[in-house]
């Protein structure tokens, strides 16, 4: 799956670029909308929180960091302490680690704004809506091409590489 992105600028085009979607077979669940909080979405997918924040990267983040400092102290209490840790105490450690470090940096990256979606920031305040879309990559071209054809104001605006998670 990859995510593409499209600005559009109005609340009337959103609607019909998603009821084409529909239309495609593309379910709301792979549908997501950033719009200024004082606009009302009605009934069009709102982006939900992974969407919107650094959630799933800093998760990521702090699981990778958390393991290795967990790591470290598993090996620096076998060298240092004058005890020797078994593999399922090293590894317990490891998991530890990996858990509080996840914990803890998902809880900061909820504070944060997706930093993919930064420039896309001065748009949404002018009142435009961001469209993001889940699609199988076999698929890009022919959904970003119907809605560039169908509705030439939208702004095609770039392919996400890899999405952070697997649907």
């Amino acid at each position: 799956m990859r995510r593409i992105y499209f600005l559009v600028p109005n609340i009337e085009m959103t609607h019909k670029i998603v009821d084409e979607l529909h239309y495609e077979e593309i379910e709301d669940r792979h549908i997501h909308i950033l719009a200024n909080r004082d606009t009302s979405l009605q009934d069009l997918p709102e982006a939900g929180v992974t969407i919107k924040t650094d959630f799933i990267s800093a998760i990521e983040r702090g699981a990778a960091l958390g393991g290795t400092t967990g790591l470290l102290a598993g090996m620096v209490s076998l060298r240092f302490a004058g005890f020797a840790l078994a593999g399922g105490a090293l590894l317990g450690i490891l998991l530890a680690g990996a858990t509080i470090g996840s914990l803890m940096s998902g809880l900061s990256g909820l504070a944060i704004g997706n930093s993919r979606l930064k420039k896309f920031e001065a748009a949404i305040e002018k009142g435009e809506f961001l469209l993001l879309i889940d699609i199988p990559k076999n698929r890009i071209n022919e959904v970003s091409d119907a809605i560039k054809k169908h509705h030439p104001e939208a702004e095609f605006d770039g392919i996400e590489p890899l999405l952070p998670h697997s649907f």
